[in-house]
């Protein structure tokens, strides 16, 4: 681990497992409370003075950042693939640490002038955008390192301090990535803790830490609420999601296939932001399904670490149980399976590209978030049918709409209940462009201006 810019070791370590093997990619320090403790210390001491920097300072500690990035990002991604299971190549860790060095530098263009909201002979009224302290950051195991660097980034930019744990299943890239970054960040203010989810709490409930961010499922976001709600944390919660896709009847089933696959199937589905679910209109239905399963038979699916794989296995051993329950639990109740759906022999969590036709509204896996390999495909004929089934979900992070008439598709895009949409595409992010969710998706916004003032307060100054 990495506290107050220095290296720290524990007695107990836990295994890290490669999810193409089984084997362990690697050992992992063991955390407790006492080095959450010092962590939050060192993270507090440093904002003492790393507050006060000046504004060109942290731009450039930003700059440094996607710098630092970029100059070993061979070796993060290796590391990345070695844990997570992502192929190196494609979308996969190259891609991710792209990512990283492309959200660290647009932060650092960023700037939050102060407000003039009145100057006149009654006087003078600024608003004032100021850091909170230290931040928190809890990350998950699908894109340890890109939603890592949407966490610190902005927190460092405007003055804060960080401490950040990583989930336990992905922790060894975090750490490598934070020990690079410390070459060119003053000590305390990017700290690194690792160990059992127990360990969690201890951080988000910490009364030295003023802010939380966290992305994950629904359910832990619930719990990190209560922590924080004692000493009333900030928060930024990015949360589960059940995206629908709605394909209108005019769309074009060759053209939008590959489309489709990639927002479904990025990362393997393990994606909060992935399309988990898609109605297609009853006239074109038997194409689409068609198209779709002969694109996904030209993907390869292998080992990370061979070049050729585009996709690579489940993370973990609980992750895959959830898909292989879903799709069985499908099956058993009449769905067509197009494609997959039959877990393979053999090392490792991997689980075949699995398209499901005739399912319906009520299924599991339309109702849940299945979070991996596996997209249900659901027969409709009427749009403000389709709408209502698409918004009657508790979750609203995303959704797309797939047609030839951008207009009529961005009338329907405007009706879904999502903090995002996009129209023939899928999940696709920019960090000028704010991104949250909507209802049990979350609280906040992450990227752009409007997601670094999430890490300021306001102070009014009256002249």
């Amino acid at each position: 681990m990495t506290i107050g810019g220095k290296p720290v070791t524990t007695a107990e370590t836990f295994e890290v497992i490669n999810p193409a093997t089984g084997g362990v990619a690697g050992l992992c320090p063991s955390g407790g409370e006492a080095e959450v403790n010092a962590a939050v210390a060192a993270a507090k001491a440093a904002y003492a003075s790393w507050s006060r920097t000046p504004d060109e300072v942290r731009r450039q500690a930003c700059s440094d950042i996607a710098r630092v990035l970029g100059e070993n990002a061979e070796e993060l991604a290796v590391l990345l693939t070695s844990e997570q299971g992502k192929p190196l190549g494609g979308l996969g860790s190259r891609f991710e640490l792209g990512g990283c060095g492309a959200w660290a530098g647009n932060t650092a263009a960023l700037d939050l002038p102060v407000e003039v909201v009145k100057d006149d002979n009654e006087g003078r009224i600024e608003v004032h955008r100021k850091p909170l302290g230290v931040v928190a950051s809890i990350t998950p195991w699908n894109w340890p390192l890109m939603i890592a660097i949407w966490h610190i980034a902005p927190a460092i930019r405007v003055g804060n301090t960080v401490v950040i744990k990583p989930s336990p299943y992905t922790p060894l890239s975090t750490l490598r990535m934070v020990e690079l970054l410390n070459t060119v960040l003053p000590e305390g203010v990017l700290n690194v803790v690792t160990g059992p989810d127990s360990i969690g709490p201890v951080l988000t409930g910490h009364p030295d830490v003023a802010k939380v961010t966290f992305t994950g499922s629904t359910e832990t976001g619930r719990k990190v609420m209560s922590s924080a709600a004692e000493t009333l944390k900030r928060l930024t919660l990015e949360l589960g999601g059940n995206d629908a896709g709605i394909v209108l009847p005019d769309a074009d089933p060759a053209r939008i296939a590959q489309g489709i696959f990639w927002g479904a199937f990025i990362n393997n589905g393990q994606t909060c932001a992935a399309l988990k679910r898609l109605y297609v209109h009853d006239s074109i239905y038997d194409d689409v399904c068609s198209e779709l399963a002969k694109f996904a038979q030209s993907v390869p699916v292998g080992d990370g670490m061979a070049e050729g794989s585009q996709l690579g296995p489940v993370q973990n051993a609980m992750q895959y149980a959830k898909v292989v329950e879903l799709v069985e639990d499908a099956k058993a109740q009449g769905a067509r399976v197009l494609l997959g759906g039959e877990a393979p022999a053999g090392d490792g969590y991997f689980y075949p590209i699995t398209l499901i036709a005739d399912v319906t509204d009520g299924m599991r896996i339309v109702d849940e978030e299945q979070f991996g390999p596996a997209l249900p495909i659901i027969r409709y004929d009427d749009i403000e049918d389709v709408l209502a089934r698409a918004n009657a979900s508790s979750m609203g992070l995303g959704g797309s709409v797939w047609s030839s008439d951008l207009q009529k598709a961005r009338d329907v895009a405007l009706r879904l209940e999502s903090g995002s949409a996009w129209i023939n595409a899928h999940g696709g992010l920019n960090p000028n462009a704010p991104f949250g969710g909507v209802k049990q998706s979350g609280i906040g916004t992450e990227f752009g201006v409007e997601g670094l003032k999430e890490f300021t307060c306001i102070q009014t100054l009256h002249c």
